[in-house]
């Protein structure tokens, strides 16, 4: 029974009690009537005590149903983060979007999330420096949580050039690792002169690989694919080395 229509209840035969209370002290105070009365009141006051303390309990129990089936979803799913990486004109771009589509899965171009000031600077020709990437590491590590809390897989494309850049991503990001395309300063300036488009220059390729530190062993999550060979047999090993994580 709702709560409102116990509570009418009770105050209908609460008032019909005082009126037969008041009767009672007209009526030579009848002591045996009026302890009657008063176990009566007695035991209506502690049904309504009951039965408010049963409507928060239900409350209780159901909000913390829900909690716990987040938290089953949220341990029964692992859901998995690759960070395509490279030096610019390794092929990030082509491979991560390309493997997106093959895997459908969820896909972001960390290019996108550089702040207006960084795409100005390497336009002009000017390397970034860490002061540059910090805020947008930042960003990219948050997109990386959001993403993997909706998707079973998702592709991020990130030069993440140094370790301590890697270190950023993987803060907070459990179930994100690195797919990092190598190739030889040769190879790869002859492909980025050939692009249109990006806002990076050949020449910053220099300090590109200045700053790359390849991650080695001290780095197990992440796995490495030789791009000198054709980009369908890239995204190829790419693919082999995420399906895994949709099954």
């Amino acid at each position: 029974m709702p709560l409102s229509k116990i509570s009418s209840s009770v105050c209908l035969r609460l008032n019909g009690l005082t009126a037969s209370l008041s009767l009672s002290f007209l009526s030579l105070f009848d002591l045996q009537q009026i302890y009657c009365l008063a176990v009566f009141l007695l035991q209506e006051i502690l049904l309504l005590q009951n039965v408010t303390s049963n409507i928060k309990n239900e409350k209780l129990d159901e909000n913390q149903s829900g909690v716990d089936s987040m938290s089953q979803i949220d341990q029964a799913t692992p859901h998995q983060v690759f960070v395509v990486m490279g030096v610019s004109g390794s092929g990030k771009s082509a491979v991560g979007s390309a493997v997106s589509r093959m895997l459908d899965c969820g896909f972001l171009d960390g290019d996108f999330l550089h702040p207006r000031a960084n795409i100005d600077k390497m336009a002009s020709g000017q390397p970034l420096n860490d002061n540059d990437r910090a805020p947008w590491l930042a960003a990219l590590s948050t997109a990386a949580y959001a993403m993997q809390r909706t998707q079973v897989v998702s592709v991020i494309v990130c030069s993440s050039l140094k370790k301590a850049y890697r270190d950023i991503l993987r803060e907070g990001n459990p179930n994100l690792s690195f797919i990092y395309l190598s190739g030889s300063f040769e190879l790869i300036e002859s492909r980025l002169k050939a692009r249109v488009g990006h806002f990076q220059k050949p020449k910053m390729l220099v300090s590109q690989f200045a700053t790359l530190e390849v991650p080695s062993a001290d780095e197990p999550d992440v796995v490495h694919i030789d791009i000198a060979q054709s980009l369908e047999n890239v995204v190829a090993a790419a693919v082999q080395h995420i399906r895994p994580a949709q099954e």
